[in-house]
């Protein structure tokens, strides 16, 4: 398959730059597979779309701080979005990591954080990619909690500075339920839910059960072939404890919120369906073709035209399908990516 097959229009104002102020106050688009029909409705309506038994599986993953800007002795900015932590040591951590613009790093260069912590380049990885060792004073994961940023990918624009931001995307691109650390991007179909949402499915007898998979660079990262078929995915870590496995085994239907809920699923399946709890890494890429074993429904943002993320989409969906329903919903203006709003597919 050709990934030129999968692109959209998409006008620029409906990238959405901000998070709506009240989280299950989303549009929702719902879309049938069964006979191919699409409803709009919103995201606090969830509840009476599923049925007792079923269950909805969340991923809580945490994302960490982990977009930070430091000044070279230049005084040129510098954009760095940790990746991936490889050593702890003497009060000092190496990170791979993305920074930009990168044309403008050598190794041994010094970047100054600020507030006494500062980062040396140790060694090119990649066109786009460095190790780094960062140490500050009071450490340097206090210093992450305290100056790092929210990772918010590129097509939300923010200013940058090197100064701390005031916290309102810190808190807003993450979950309600997040509870593990690792992330440095955001489960964005998580972020509708609110307590009342959570409350009426468990009431309705919806079961919620919670997976982690920290969402790295494998998610987001764009696609670079031109067949389909010859692109790899990054690794990324995941975990599915017992009594999440028995929860899951025992429903009605299952019901993956997020894109790497269902990869995590999808990657411990059995050919019968049957999840075993197990931690571990996966690089599975779903694309159209690929035959499901265990998500029944997905409930998803609206995602980048030729990522792979539109290409689970378009394999759960039927690419006509998803193609038709991205139409409408450019047409109706909801509001794309991350802060975007959502669909839910049956």
């Amino acid at each position: 398959m050709k990934l030129e097959d999968f692109s959209y229009f998409l006008p620029d104002d409906l990238i959405a730059q901000h998070p709506r102020p009240q989280r299950d106050a989303s549009r929702m688009m719902m879309l049938h597979r069964r006979d191919n029909t699409i409803k709009d409705l919103q995201f606090s309506s969830l509840p009476d779309c599923l049925q007792k038994g079923d269950v909805l599986v969340i991923n809580d993953s945490r994302v960490i701080p982990a977009r930070i800007y430091g000044k070279k002795s230049t005084g040129a900015i510098l954009e760095i979005l940790l990746l991936t932590c490889k050593e702890k040591k003497d009060g000092s951590e190496l990170w791979e990591v993305l920074a930009r613009p990168g044309k403008r790093i050598n190794e041994n260069d010094v970047i100054d954080l600020g507030h006494s912590c500062e980062a040396r380049v140790t060694a090119r990885m990649s066109d786009k990619k460095w190790l780094m060792a960062f140490k500050a004073q009071d450490g340097f994961e206090n210093y992450l909690q305290r100056f790092g940023r929210a990772p918010l990918p590129p097509y939300i624009k923010r200013k940058k500075s090197t100064a701390p931001d005031n916290g309102s995307d810190r808190e807003r691109y993450q979950t309600i339920y997040a509870k593990t650390a690792g992330s440095i991007a955001a489960p964005t179909a998580g972020l509708h839910f609110s307590a009342e949402v959570l409350a009426a499915l468990k009431s309705k007898g919806v079961g919620i059960a919670a997976i982690t998979l920290h969402v790295g660079i494998g998610t987001f990262w764009p696609i670079e072939t031109e067949i389909i078929e010859n692109h790899v995915m990054q690794t990324e870590y995941f975990e599915i404890t017992p009594d999440a496995a028995e929860i899951i085994n025992n429903a009605r239907r299952v019901i993956a919120a997020g894109t790497t809920s269902t990869r995590t699923l999808e990657s411990v399946a059995d050919k019968n369906g049957y999840i075993t709890p197990q931690s571990g890494e996966t690089r599975l890429f779903i694309y159209p073709g690929y035959s499901f074993k265990k998500v029944n429904g997905l409930l998803t943002n609206f995602h980048l035209p030729r990522s792979s993320l539109f290409l689970l989409v378009c394999a759960f969906a039927g690419p006509d399908f998803v193609k038709t329903a991205y139409a409408r919903a450019v047409e109706n203006r909801y509001l794309f990516y991350s802060y975007g709003d959502c669909m839910l597919i049956l």
